[in-house]
């Protein structure tokens, strides 16, 4: 099926492409939402998809737009800025879909974007494994897509994605020839939206777990069940960078879900690893991952509340070559932020005394709220509050299926640092 495009952009129509079917009569005008006087639009012109609520005149015709509303947005001059989806309800009030206020929002315009998201993950990986659509980040504002072979799982975390789910739906079947379709509806931000979690199988069937090959190891992913779509997939790049320190060393792999770090780090030649978890279904999934990846031998698991196994680990004077903890987001938003650093803190000055003399420690952080330079001055004053001192040699953040818009920071939430520790 020809692949579709905006004219004269990225988006622009591919050659022979269908059209979409013509109106005998106008469709009816959009309603309009305005900027405040003195909001700037510059941000807004300059790339920025989100519109705050206290940048919207907000009177009773806006109001009363139900959720997900298209409209064209005007600045305070009454000038056309470009179609956006409306929910009033929310602190984003206004998501910009398209510069172009007319622009239809149909199966084609669909199809464009995630055809054009495709092309990228195409020409970063071989295999059919990754996230396929990456929000704002990819013209979908709201909209999360993880591709697992011939099934995907989708997070629509707003209002106007919520509307138009059977058409994103048809469209990335069409688009990707999956077969199977899930919903997930856990996301933090569906309830700022208004949204319920009520999600489940659109289309298709499972019949388990989904093997995923990923830096050398198989890791089971429950879509349906697992946390947010069933796998990690913003971790790839880490997990391969830290398998890399992993050879011959004994590995703790901290808050480990599905055995991500300590999978790859067995694949790479790790003598063995410790996963910790606090959820016994993702350690079952990642015992099942070892033994699909042949390295159960030298795999173990241990169910518990992290903080209590690393104090615990560390009393029994336990050592490894490599120590990771990839713990939740403690700061997912601005309120959370102190108190968000402090669990940082902590992970660290509990984590750094589990590494032997020259071994390394991974601390990463999932947290938009708290910053790269935030997140790395909490670590590094926990591993000295640990006695312990050391460099470090290297920086991640999100593969690259989790493009950053430059103008959202929020889309460059991953950090991951790497230490070697001292004596």
């Amino acid at each position: 099926m020809p692949l579709l495009a905006w004219r004269g952009g990225p988006f622009a129509r591919a050659p022979g492409a269908l059209e979409a079917p013509r109106m005998d009569t106008p469709p009816a005008p959009r309603p309009v939402v305005r900027l405040r006087p003195g909001a700037d639009p510059r941000p807004i012109r300059f790339g920025m998809p989100w519109v705050w609520a206290d940048e919207v005149v907000a009177d009773r015709r806006t109001r009363a737009l139900a959720p997900g509303t298209l409209a064209v947005l005007e600045d305070a001059e009454r000038r056309p800025m470009g179609l956006v989806a409306v929910n009033m309800g929310s602190k984003i009030a206004a998501r910009m879909l398209d510069p172009d206020p007319a622009a239809t929002i149909d199966a084609a315009w669909f199809e464009a974007r995630i055809a054009h998201a495709a092309r990228l993950r195409a020409a970063l990986y071989p295999a059919p494994f990754y996230r396929l659509v990456h929000a704002e980040a990819d013209g979908l504002p709201g909209v999360v897509i993880d591709r697992f072979g011939d099934a995907a799982v989708i997070q629509p975390n707003a209002a106007w994605a919520e509307a138009h789910l059977p058409g994103i739906v048809a469209a990335l079947q069409r688009a990707m020839g999956v077969r199977t379709v899930v919903k997930n509806a856990a996301g933090r931000t569906r309830a700022t939206e208004g949204l319920d979690d009520a999600g489940g199988v659109l289309c298709g069937a499972l019949d388990g777990p989904v093997a995923v090959p990923m830096n050398g190891a198989v890791y089971m992913a429950d879509l349906e069940g697992g946390q947010k779509t069933g796998l990690y997939y913003d971790q790839r790049e880490n997990h391969a960078f830290a398998a890399r320190l992993a050879r011959g060393a004994r590995v703790l792999d901290v808050f480990a879900h599905v055995g991500g770090f300590s999978l790859a780090a067995l694949a790479a030649g790790a003598t063995s690893a410790v996963a910790v978890d606090g959820s016994a279904a993702a350690l079952a999934l990642a015992g099942r991952g070892a033994e699909a990846s042949g390295v159960a031998d030298r795999f173990a698991t241990r169910q518990g509340d992290a903080f209590e196994a690393m104090a615990e680990l560390g009393a029994a004077g336990e050592r490894f070559g490599l120590v990771v903890c990839d713990p939740p987001a403690f700061a997912p938003a601005r309120p959370a932020l102190e108190a968000g650093l402090r669990a940082y803190e902590r992970v660290a000055r509990l984590a750094a005394p589990l590494v032997a003399p020259g071994g390394f420690l991974v601390l990463c952080s999932c947290s938009h709220a708290a910053d790269l330079a935030a997140f790395r001055s909490a670590s590094v004053r926990g591993i000295g509050r640990a006695g312990r001192r050391g460099q470090i040699i290297h920086t991640g953040f999100a593969a690259p299926d989790h493009p950053v818009l430059p103008q959202l920071a929020e889309t460059g939430y991953l950090k991951a640092l790497a230490f070697r520790l001292d004596g």
